[in-house]
C-alpha cells in the first residue's frame, strides 16, 4: 500500500487516480466524512448510491460505481458497502464486507490506479491496522494508495 498525503478529490482530478473507492452505508445516505465530499463533488457516484434499495443489508461486500468524465478523464467512484448503520457508538464497519469489496474491486478494476481514504476506520469506528491489511491482501499486485487528507 502506498500513502499519499492530499485531498482525494484533487488529486484524482489531476490525474493520480483512475478509481476511488470509499466506504457507504447500506442506507443511501452519503451525508458525513468522504462520502459527503463525494457526493457534492460528484453527483453521479450518489445517484448510483440511490439506485441500489435503501437498507438491504445484503449490500454490504458490494459497490455500486460511476464512472464520470472531468475534462478529459475518466474516474469511476466506487461506492463501497462496508458498513450496515451511519450512526451508533459501536464500530459499524464489517470487516468480511471490507475483505468482499476489496476483491471484487480488484476483479473489476485490475490494473487501475486505485485511491481510499482510512475505509472503515473514521465515522465506521474500525481498526485500521487490520483493515490496511485486508486491503493490501485483496489488492495484492494492483496500483493503490492511501489517501491522507491534508488540505
Amino acid at each position: 500500500m502506498n500513502t499519499v498525503h492530499g485531498d482525494i478529490i484533487d488529486l484524482t482530478l489531476q490525474g493520480r487516480f483512475e478509481v476511488i473507492v470509499h466506504g457507504c452505508n447500506c442506507f443511501c445516505t452519503m451525508g458525513a466524512g468522504v462520502a459527503r465530499v463525494i457526493q457534492e463533488e460528484f453527483p453521479e457516484a450518489y445517484a448510483a448510491d440511490l439506485v441500489t434499495i435503501k437498507g438491504d443489508r445484503n449490500k454490504l461486500g458490494d459497490f455500486s460505481f460511476a464512472t464520470v468524465k472531468r475534462e478529459d478523464r475518466e474516474i469511476t467512484i466506487v461506492n463501497g458497502y462496508t458498513q450496515f448503520h451511519f450512526h451508533g457508538e459501536d464500530m459499524l464497519v464489517d470487516y468480511d464486507a471490507v475483505r468482499r469489496l476489496f476483491a471484487k474491486v480488484k476483479k473489476q478494476f485490475a490494473g487501475k490506479k486505485i485511491g481510499y481514504p482510512k475505509i472503515g476506520a473514521g465515522l465506521g469506528g474500525g481498526n485500521w491496522d487490520r483493515i490496511s491489511a485486508i486491503i493490501d491482501e485483496e489488492l495484492a499486485g494492483e496500483d493503490h494508495s492511501l489517501v491522507l487528507y491534508t488540505p
